[in-house]
């Protein structure tokens, strides 16, 4: 859930990198920062399952906070030290959803998956010989991580007629899977809609959601063929290579709250309503997709 957190945890206690004076001087600071991040989101309430007055005050406080410590931790020195590759800063993205989102879930179910996720993608049998295969299934279970997903966790219990032997599978369902971008490009787009196609092979009512801080398409991208119910570029702004985002002439917009409010809207209203279809439903109104 704080994957954030633990990213920032991992680089504290590693026992070979980040243990030079700067990498221990600027992991310090940012640790104040975040604690008091958390303790803040932690402390704010909502929005819950239920829609109310102050949904949209509760996420404009929400992407406030996020603004004020992404800002913070995106600082120059921050990011030279600490770069794409370690993950930090795009990990706050991904722990911003689970404060999105969690007392929506949680308004649902105790024990609803929230967060990253190792989620099914597809399962198949490799026993070694026949007289092995009726004895165990043998199943090899095939998984897809997710930055952020909202769905259910199945243990799974396998065994084969009249035999003893059971094997045991745990595996995550997401209902909504989030992928979180620093910015957004055509290679990243169509490896998250081949990841949406074989998701939605498997569980097709789930929701996939691309959210990005910058853009980095052309007008020539044709976007409908790509298999993402949507698509959020979250600072409503085209991407700069970073040397040129601390240059004195660059205006970096803010995260904006209104379209993080429609993103917590559109999850919501998927998350609480009735997912009718299939083929009976479907034969009774006399069209089926």
């Amino acid at each position: 859930m704080f994957v954030h957190g633990n990213n920032l945890e991992q680089k504290e206690n590693h026992a070979t990198k980040y243990r030079d004076v700067d990498s221990r001087k600027y992991l310090a600071e940012i640790r104040i920062r975040y604690d008091k991040w958390k303790k803040d989101n932690e402390d704010l309430k909502g929005p819950f399952k239920k829609s109310s007055a102050n949904d949209s005050e509760i996420i404009k406080k929400r992407v406030a906070l996020l603004n004020e410590y992404k800002d913070f931790v995106d600082q120059q020195h921050y990011a030279e030290k600490f770069d794409s590759r370690s993950n930090l800063h795009s990990s706050i993205l991904e722990e911003f959803m689970y404060y999105l989102f969690r007392d929506l879930v949680l308004g649902i179910s105790k024990s609803a998956l929230i967060g990253k996720s190792h989620s099914f993608k597809d399962v198949f049998f490799r026993a070694p010989s026949y007289e092995a295969m009726v004895k165990a299934p043998h199943a090899l279970v095939e998984k897809k991580d997710h930055d952020f997903a909202i769905g259910a966790s199945v243990n799974a219990k396998m065994i084969c007629n009249g035999s003893d032997i059971t094997e045991d599978h745990t595996w995550d369902i997401p209902a909504v899977a989030i992928e979180c971008k620093t910015y957004l490009d055509k290679t990243m787009l169509q490896d998250v809609s081949t990841a949406a196609e074989q998701l939605k092979q498997k569980n097709p009512d789930a929701m996939y959601i691309v959210v990005a801080e910058w853009l980095k398409l052309t007008d020539s991208v044709n976007l409908k063929k790509y298999k993402i119910d949507q698509i959020y570029i979250f600072r409503k702004q085209k991407n700069t290579d970073r040397e040129f985002r601390y240059a004195d002439d660059y205006v970096k917009n803010p995260i904006y709250d209104d379209v993080v409010d429609h993103c917590f809207t559109t999850v919501r209203e998927f998350l609480t309503t009735d997912w009718a279809g299939g083929i009976a439903t479907g034969l009774e109104q006399g069209y089926l997709i």
